[in-house]
């Protein structure tokens, strides 16, 4: 069991909340090898746009909560890492906790405490996280969907481990091509961020110490293939459509709805996309309008 401070809130993923036109599986040792190599293929994605900055634009300000690009880093190396240590090393995980949480209880912030014990340069930072990378499609690979790891909350299946490392990997990185004037190049991998903002609709209220108003609204998305995605089911009332890409981005928390081109109607629809959350941790206020864009 991980120190108090740290547990965090976790769905599993349930393939049943997933309706026609949706990529679900992951079932069996293929349907992980397929899981990890889309994670191996977003961290590339990222990896080439890192690659164009200079190191001292490593330190130059996102627009993600006064991050650095060396933040961003700093914190996707830190908790992939940590996903291997739960595999391999688990009571090595479990003590990193614990000084992690007598060092927030010092007062320092978890940004401070993974920028301390990333690598020194910025080209050390990026071939450790590469590495990580490599490392954590490695040990996920030999692994069943279904085996459980310990976490810095509840125990949660691989499965759920790998995909929050890959949402993560996404989220994370909008602010890194946001920040370089660069248009990511999506693909239908972004099917495993929809899936996590379908299957925590509930938690995005509760969180919030709030009820869902209502049963999650009726969602019809279009893949970056031109696949419809269909969710939930059509009550006449509340309804989400349009591209997938701008629902991930609302639920990831990298965009406002209202600088998508999302269709919400309905009171349940238009709260949930005001508070949709699909990551654990505290609950986290959505970007102000107009404030995450990318730079031209």
């Amino acid at each position: 069991m991980l120190p108090q401070p740290l547990r965090m809130a976790t769905r599993e993923f349930s393939p049943a909340t997933c309706d026609h036109g949706f990529p679900i599986g992951l079932n069996g040792a293929d349907d992980m090898r397929a899981l990890c190599d889309d994670f191996a293929a977003e961290c590339a994605a990222l990896g080439a746009v890192l690659d164009t900055f200079e190191p001292s634009a490593w330190q130059e300000t996102t627009q993600f909560a006064g991050w650095s690009i060396a933040d961003v880093v700093s914190h996707l190396h830190f908790w992939n890492d940590a996903a291997v240590m739960a595999v391999e090393q688990p009571a090595a995980l479990e003590e990193r906790m614990r000084s992690v949480n007598a060092d927030l209880a010092a007062g320092l912030t978890l940004r401070e405490i993974e920028i301390r014990m990333s690598p020194d340069t910025e080209l050390d930072l990026f071939s450790r996280w590469q590495s990580g990378c490599e490392a954590v499609v490695a040990c996920y690979a030999a692994l069943s969907p279904t085996d459980r790891v310990q976490w810095a909350g509840p125990s949660m299946s691989v499965r759920s481990a790998l995909s929050a490392r890959l949402m993560e990997t996404w989220a994370h990185g909008q602010e890194v091509f946001d920040h370089a004037g660069i248009e990511r190049p999506e693909n239908d991998r972004i099917a495993h961020v929809v899936r996590l903002g379908v299957n925590t609709y509930a938690w995005s209220f509760a969180v919030r110490g709030a009820t869902p108003p209502g049963p999650m609204p009726y969602l019809v998305l279009r893949s970056p293939s031109g696949q419809q995605w269909v969710f939930g089911d059509d009550d006449g009332d509340n309804r989400i459509s349009g591209d997938a890409v701008a629902f991930a981005q609302v639920v990831a928390q990298t965009r406002h709805v209202d600088d998508t081109a999302l269709h919400v109607t309905g009171e349940t629809a238009t709260a949930w996309m005001a508070c949709a959350q699909c990551f654990a941790g505290p609950p986290e206020t959505p970007p102000a309008p107009g404030t995450r864009f990318r730079r031209c």
